[in-house]
């Protein structure tokens, strides 16, 4: 589009009349447009449509008919013989252009429509026009509000690199140097430069503004505006800023078309520079309509002054210099009587000064078309009360009044705060939503995390792979080659540049190219136009500026490998196997953490991909394929394999080896590693972001998925509905980067997605509307929409109002154009909030519900002052709803009902019959609607299922250990068996690796294998401590001092006189068959430590290293100290005494971890727990009862203090968390 009628091509230019025509051919013939009835209009729209000559600001209140008086106007215009090519209507976003260009259409019929855009699309049409081709192979591209974020902040962080070398052209001062690479210092330099451009000040006005003022932030300032603005121009970009003062630089030094009238919709929302623009299009008293609200400006943040439409009779002057008249649409056709009421109270508390006091009069005291309404307003003790009522109102308001989803609204103060939770709750509650997606950053999303992952590892090890000049063989680097960080191309850059998608290189030249290229006076897009202010004095000249210091993808080394959770048996585990295995057979030297395999795909990443819908993996397909990869390194002949994280991480770069496992546990990873390689070498052949995102997404059975959810419905279906709308706008994105920028990189393109920390306005929506969905949006968003029932929610105080200060650091707001304005006050910060608080009132049509929470406590949240000002009392609600007006909820109400025992029989039996009904229901293919309501989908009601094959052969001895028989007897049964036996216990933690490498060095030191000496402890102990997975460095730390601390204990208590007792075997196994009643029962285990006594007894000793210990008369019936003793007797240790056969002595638990008692040693001796030899026939009796329960397969739970670390929780019947799963 062009804004000069010269670029214009005629109607019907180039049209042959002549044409050959085909016989036979299809001819396409425009159906003639429907005839449109044109509206009535009352007097006071009349009067504006009437307006002929001259400036007009036009009045227009919400639900007041602004739009169609304005279409109006236009089509009246043509109607008299206007030509539409000299009629320009501009608005202030992309749909109300498209609104109003449909409307325009449809009211004119055939008539052509005259062109109606957005300010910033006729600024860039004009720019464009006006273009020197000479500069600029190609058109320049228009920078969105993200790219601009991640372009100051680049350049703000490249200062202090720069600084350091000596060629930094920005001086900021000391205090601010500190705040350079910060989030918010970029977003208050942003708010200067917007500032600037609004004023029309250049780098050079700054300045000279900057040293009268002696404000050396805002000299450092018009420094970097220089230096960016040279870095736009290099690149051929624009910010929205920098294009309308362009733009106004070209209108007041160009001849520009003439129009016979411009029409400016929302005219509240213009700032000071398209104010200017105006002024060179229509004024000196040419025909300007101008239809605002002061009451409904609302966009300070950005740039918008509500000052303009005050201002306009003054501004924009009639031919004789009289002030432009001031007309008022006074009839309100969206709000019924008693909303409009109480919209009204609010506006009598926002002062209009500098506007006829009878204009103002009548643009306040607005007729309703519609009597009644409802104005509600509720405050609540808590957020979750208000979230539950809040979902319980929509559903009601749908179900009891009949209000459609899709004609209401839940509205917000602030995005990031406010939008999740409630997203959460009403989607939980049933209720279908619609969720702005430029309100949420698009990488937030969650279906769209997985494939940005695997983009990532793809698209670094195509860069490595690139590099190197070898082929791909799957995702093998967590790191970037040198000089891989945007902005700073290393010596391999000409390798990327030749494979564009896979560059590493940020688009277009860096600020040193823009003091190398771009001298003082050299010819840039800005000084195209006559007049238009220099910039490029602001500051010394130097060769070079800011370049980013932060590296770049896939940077970070890969994540320590943890612990494995899969060893069968106490002692085979990695720690175990570094420390007794042979340095040549396993990572025994160097570092096991962070830095170790970094040429590898890291296994954090590796796991995060493998349990993602991209892998389909659950735990228990990792722990098996762990398993089953560190089976296949022992017959490999390694003795030391490595953890499973680490092996399962390497197989995913390697698929080929995972051919020859079970599929049932290994497809996933396969598949996944294949589809993986596959886009890599996509990318290595050129291919660019969109296409790797869509070899990933269609690579897999996700996207059925996905379908299949979102067609059955529900929750399930809604959060289906939302990932599909998530990763549509992902592929929308990439095509959009690429069609914008093509060339630049699937690794750039994630580092400026991942960079935006504000959502990406695009010229198409992120997804379609859902049609029949509540709409949950920010107020700010909502201007302009309409609903018959609105939710107004949070509206606390200090959070709306909101009346901190924006841009405190560098204040923005106090640039002036004619000198140093005043901090904005606090008066003028609370009319914008009240205006805001306004705006999303007078959305609502019938209904207005406004909630808030009051915390009992004083120093809680509290309601906002807005709350008081409807004229209505608030209403406390301190219960949540008796239960959510929900399928779910009415059929988990029902089945409660029939199986509660204080009902009565007619009750019960009405409740199942409700039931049956619900579970008849089905839709056109026979599905059931509520399968939840049938008895077949319940839970808990069949009796205990037996497996045919039992769990141990009766005919053989039931083997058990000596350290699982108190957890199986006095413990929980259900515990032993879910963990021993089935295996399905949580991974091995850290602190389960803390214990085997504390044993280990034990049995080393008592064997003689390694000298009792600390420092050779703690360096045996350094070698393998990176291989156990710690949550965080200070974790590791802080436990490696505890294991020092054990160690001591350890030493000082083995060279310390023990009644005379010593070392006679340590770690000794066992293996004995037991007579227990009427079983046969085989003890397995291995002892930590023998002992001789002085009588030529053994003595057991037990090496504790967990936090707690057990009470004394716990120890005194210790089961597997009593079990140790027995099969002492029994001839456990005969070898170990010549062949001889010692009576027990005793035994005892030494808990390394803890403190003796102060009489005992105090902290520098272990905690000791002896038990006597066994006496009577407990411990016989003891393995009698465990034999008896693994035999009779009787695993019930059993409550206590264990619960608390228990991985069971969730599926135990006898714990609340798990009780619904059998209830």
């Amino acid at each position: 589009m062009s804004s000069s009628s010269s670029t214009r091509r005629a109607p019907h230019q180039g049209h042959d009349p002549a044409r050959h025509r085909t016989p036979g051919a299809y001819r396409l013939v425009r159906t003639p447009p429907d005839p449109v009835t044109p509206p009535s209009l009352d007097a006071a729209q009349r009067t504006v449509v009437d307006h002929t000559d001259g400036p007009l600001l036009v009045l227009a209140g919400p639900g007041t008919g602004k739009t169609t008086t304005l279409v109006e106007a236009v089509a009246a215009r043509i109607e008299q013989g206007a030509d539409p090519e000299r009629l320009l209507v501009l608005t202030f976003s992309r749909k109300a252009a498209v609104e109003l260009r449909d409307r325009m259409a449809a009211r004119l019929g055939g008539a052509r429509a005259p062109q109606a855009t957005t300010f910033h699309s006729y600024c860039y049409a004009l720019v464009r026009a006006h273009q020197d081709a000479d500069l600029f192979a190609e058109p320049l591209r228009l920078l969105s509000g993200p790219e601009q974020d991640v372009t100051v902040r680049e350049l703000l962080a490249g200062q202090v690199e720069l600084e350091r070398a000596g060629l930094a052209r920005v001086r900021w001062p000391d205090e601010l140097r500190a705040c350079l690479t910060t989030r918010g210092f970029a977003d208050e330099v942003r708010a200067v430069l917007a500032r600037s451009r609004e004023l029309g000040l250049g780098p050079r006005a700054l300045a000279d503004f900057a040293r009268r003022t002696g404000r050396r932030d805002w000299s450092a300032a018009a420094q970097f505006l220089a230096e960016y603005l040279d870095v736009l121009d290099l690149q051929g970009v624009l910010d929205y800023a920098e294009l309308v003062h362009r733009a106004v630089l070209l209108a007041q030094e160009v001849e520009l078309p003439s129009y016979d009238a411009v029409f400016v919709d929302e005219y509240q929302d213009t700032d000071p520079a398209q104010v200017r623009l105006l002024q060179a299009l229509a004024g000196r008293g040419r025909t300007l309509y101008a239809f605002g609200d002061p009451d409904q400006s609302i966009y300070a943040f950005r740039g918008a002054d509500v000052n303009g439409v005050l201002e306009f009779p003054r501004t924009f002057r009639r031919a004789d210099g009289r002030p432009a008249p001031v007309a008022v649409l006074t009839t309100s056709r969206r709000s019924s009587a008693r909303l409009l009421a109480a919209t009204r109270l609010l506006t009598q508390r926002m002062p209009l000064s500098r506007l006829p006091a009878d204009a103002v009069r009548a643009h306040r005291a607005l007729t309703p078309v519609r009597d009644g309404g409802r104005v509600e307003a509720y405050t609540f003790p808590t957020a979750s009360t208000e979230l539950d009522n809040i979902a319980d109102i929509l559903r009601r308001a749908h179900l009891e009044e009949g209000v459609p989803w899709n004609d209401m609204a839940v509205l917000v103060r602030a995005g990031g705060r406010s939008l999740p939770p409630l997203r959460r709750a009403l989607t939980a509650a049933g209720v279908p939503l619609d969720v702005d997606g430029a309100d949420v950053p698009l990488r937030h999303e969650p279906a769209v995390a997985p494939l940005l992952t695997a983009l990532r590892v793809t698209a670094t090890a195509a860069v490595a792979a690139s590099r190197t000049g070898e082929p791909g063989t799957g995702p093998h680097t967590t790191a970037d080659a040198p000089g891989s960080r945007p902005g700073v191309p290393g010596p391999d850059a000409h390798t990327a540049a030749d494979r564009p998608a896979l560059s590493t290189d940020a688009s277009g030249p860096r600020p040193q190219a823009a003091a190398a290229a771009s001298p003082e006076g050299a010819p840039g897009s800005r000084t195209a136009a006559p007049g238009a202010d220099p910039h490029a004095t602001a500051g010394p000249p130097a060769d070079g500026a800011g370049v980013p210091t932060d590296h770049g993808p896939g940077s970070d080394p890969a994540a320590a490998a943890g612990a494995p959770a899969d060893a069968p048996g106490p002692r085979t585990d990695p720690v175990h196997d570094l420390l007794h295995g042979d340095p040549a057979d396993g990572p025994t030297d160097g570092p096991t953490g962070p830095d170790a395999d970094s040429d590898r795909l890291d296994t954090e990443t590796a796991l995060t991909l493998l349990a993602s819908p991209l892998g389909g993996m659950d735990a228990a397909d990792l722990r098996r394929l762990g398993r089953a990869l560190r089976d296949e390194e022992r017959a490999a002949g390694t003795k030391v394999p490595e953890p499973s994280d680490v092996l399962i991480a390497r197989a995913l770069a390697e698929p080929e080896r995972l051919v020859v496992h079970d599929p049932a546990y290994a497809r996933g990873a396969q598949n996944l590693g294949r589809l993986l390689r596959k886009t890599q070498e996509l990318l290595l052949g050129g291919g660019t972001a969109e296409e790797a995102l869509w070899e990933l997404w269609n690579g897999t059975t996700w996207p059925h998925r996905l379908h299949s959810a979102a067609l059955r419905g529900g929750a399930a279906g809604r959060n289906a509905d939302r990932d599909l709308d998530a990763v549509c706008a992902l592929f929308d994105a990439a095509a959009r980067a690429e069609k914008r920028t093509g060339g630049r990189g699937a690794l750039n393109f994630l580092e400026e997605l991942e960079a935006q920390d504000i959502a990406a306005d695009t010229l198409a929506k992120r997804r379609a509307a859902r049609p029949d969905a509540v709409r949950l949006m920010t107020a700010h968003r909502s201007k302009g929409l309409e609903w018959s029932l609105v939710v107004v929610a949070g509206v606390q105080e200090g959070l709306w109002p909101d009346l901190r200060r924006r841009g405190s650091l560098l204040e923005a707001d106090r640039i002036g154009r004619d000198g140093l304005a005043e901090p904005l006050p606090q008066s003028a910060l609370l009319a914008e909030e009240r205006r805001l608080f306004y705006v999303a009132a007078t959305r609502a049509k019938h209904r207005l519900v406004v909630t808030a929470v009051k915390a009992p406590a004083e120093d809680g949240d509290q309601p906002s002052r807005f709350l008081t000002e409807l004229g209505i009392a608030p209403e406390d609600i301190t219960a949540r709803p008796r239960r959510p007006l929900a399928v779910a909820a009415l059929v988990a109400e029902l089945r409660a009902t029939t199986v509660d025992p204080d009902a009565s029989p007619a009750l019960r039996d009405a409740a199942a019959r409700r039931l049956a009904r619900l579970a008849a229901l089905t839709d056109h293919e026979g599905q059931m609607l509520v399968p939840a309501a049938h008895p077949h989908r319940w839970w808990g009601l069949d009796e205990p299922t037996h497996s045919a094959a039992p769990l141990r052969d009766r005919d053989r001895p039931v083997a058990l250990s000596g350290s699982a028989l108190d957890q199986l007897v006095n413990t929980c049964s259900l515990q032993w068996f879910l963990g021993r036996e089935v295996r399905a216990d949580a991974p091995a933690t850290a602190a389960q690796g803390f214990g085997n490498v504390v044993h280990v060095l034990a049995d080393e030191v008592a064997s003689g294998r390694t000298p009792a000496d600390l420092a050779v402890l703690m360096e045996r102990l350094d070698r393998v401590w990176g291989a156990l997975a710690f949550d965080a460095p200070w974790k590791s730390e802080q436990e490696k001092a505890h294991a020092r601390e054990a160690l001591e204990r350890f030493l000082r208590w083995h060279v310390s006189d023990r009644g005379g007792r010593s070392p006679a075997a340590t770690e000794h196994g066992f293996d004995l068959t037991l007579g227990a009643g009427e079983y046969q029962v085989r003890i397995r285990g291995s002892l930590d430590r023998v002992e001789r006594d002085e009588h030529g007894r053994a003595y057991v000793v037990d090496f504790k290293t967990g936090k707690q210990a057990p009470t004394k008369d716990e120890v005194a019936r210790h089961p597997q100290l009593a079990v140790y003793q027995l099969a002492v007797r029994e001839g456990a240790v005969d070898e170990v005494f010549d062949g001889d056969r010692p009576e027990p002595g005793g035994a005892e638990l030494v808990h390394l971890r803890q403190p003796a008692p102060r009489k005992e040693g105090g902290d520098a001796l272990p905690r000791v727990q002896p038990q006597q030899p066994p006496s009577g026939d407990w411990v016989a009796e003891l393995l009698t009862t465990a034999a008896g329960r693994v035999l009779d397969e009787r695993f019930t739970p059993t409550p206590g203090q264990h619960c608390a670390n228990c991985a069971f929780r969730s599926s135990c019947s006898a714990r609340p968390e798990g009780r619904h799963v059998v209830e």
